[in-house]
């Protein structure tokens, strides 16, 4: 760590009469305009003008979204609630459970291919579909006619609790893996339920949390505004909603990398592949390698500073710094420090050749229109 730098030496200087130092604070500071604190009422009511006007239950959303920013320490401003917003109409146009065309057929596929990877007969897959489910009806006519992810999602727990041997066979193949009017992951809910203890009701479990409106509301608001970046624009924020925390500014810094070493790289924000090994690392990380000697870091302090990748700690790294300095000397100028990542949406739900940078660029303009109001 860098030594501090030593304080600065003042010169003496002749002040003014203290009463009359006093007297001009005071002038100054009762003209100033005074910003009232605004009440949660006031809040809410912002909320509801913001929300369509067609909306059932402006109310009850409107507190919703409130409860979701100020329970984590997110201030309800404007561009925050926009934000929130504008995600919320870019997933699910205000729908707790929005309907999925073709969801049945989807999560037929989906069965079948996820049993196969696990090496589940297809055969015996047919067979638990055909019993009788909870409501009188087979399984396989619950999902023929399945409308919601929440539907799809009720199959799959009757399913794993009724089937014989349906835990052995079916626990963790769940397709349903995003949920509620923000789509936010399960998984990701799963995983920050602690940071600001989500208040779960007796018998409820956080995946059954995540399809309600209160529920899918806060983890997606926590997935959205709930982390620290050096972001100058929202649209970062909504493209890392999409690939993951920070990989706007890990994208960018592929770019960086790509700049420095001259060697192509698909900007998708992983800088360390899953699963690498220091003798088998990632396409990004043999690029970054390629730069030790620039650089002065060996592999091993290569991989320790990219293992930051998921936190705003990676911008302190020496990594960073230097990968940049090589990069902006060879380019002429400052590079930018986020970028939207250029990943192409997968999901059997997707029929459509989508972007992470579609989807960025379509809730900033929902964003922008909000906050215009």
């Amino acid at each position: 760590m860098a030594e501090p730098p030593p304080a600065p030496r003042f010169r003496r200087v002749r002040l003014p009469c203290l009463s009359a130092v006093a007297a001009l604070l005071l002038s100054a500071c009762a003209l100033q305009p005074q910003t009232p604190e605004r009440s949660p009422d006031d809040i809410r009511a912002e909320i509801a003008r913001m929300l369509p006007a067609s909306l059932a239950d402006r109310g009850g959303w409107a507190n919703d979204v409130y409860v979701a920013l100020v329970s984590q320490d997110i201030p309800a401003n404007a561009a925050n609630i926009c934000a929130v917003l504008a995600v919320t109409e870019q997933e699910s146009t205000f729908q707790t459970n929005p309907p999925v065309p073709n969801l049945g057929r989807i999560a037929r596929e989906e069965i079948y291919r996820r049993a196969g990877e696990h090496l589940v007969p297809r055969f015996a897959v047919d067979a638990a579909l055909k019993l009788k489910s909870p409501d009188g009806r087979s399984y396989s006519e619950r999902i023929d006619n399945v409308r919601t992810e929440k539907g799809l999602n009720d199959i799959y727990t009757d399913m794993i609790a009724e089937v014989p041997l349906g835990k052995r066979l079916l626990a963790g193949l769940n397709p349903v893996h995003t949920a509620g009017p923000m789509q936010v992951s399960i998984d990701f809910a799963r995983e920050h339920a602690e940071g600001y203890p989500y208040p779960l009701e007796p018998g409820k479990t956080i995946r059954d949390e995540v399809f309600t409106r209160r529920g899918g509301l806060y983890f997606g608001t926590k997935h959205l505004l709930g982390y620290r970046t050096h972001y100058d624009a929202m649209l970062y924020r909504f493209a890392d909603f999409n690939a993951g925390w920070h990989a706007s500014r890990n994208a960018a810094f592929q770019a960086a990398v790509a700049k420095a070493s001259g060697i192509d790289l698909q900007l998708d924000g992983d800088l360390l592949a899953p699963g690498a090994s220091m003798g088998e690392p990632g396409g990004t990380e043999r690029a970054v390698r390629s730069l030790g000697g620039r650089l002065g870091m060996d592999d091993r302090a290569i991989r320790r500073a990219l293992q930051q990748a998921d936190s705003l700690d990676f911008d302190e790294t020496d990594l960073y710094r230097r990968v940049f300095e090589l990069a902006d000397r060879s380019a002429g100028q400052s590079l930018p420090r986020a970028v939207l990542p250029g990943i192409k949406l997968q999901s059997p739900k997707i029929t459509r050749n989508l972007t992470t940078a579609w989807f960025a660029n379509r809730v900033d303009e929902r964003w922008r229109r909000c906050v215009a109001k």
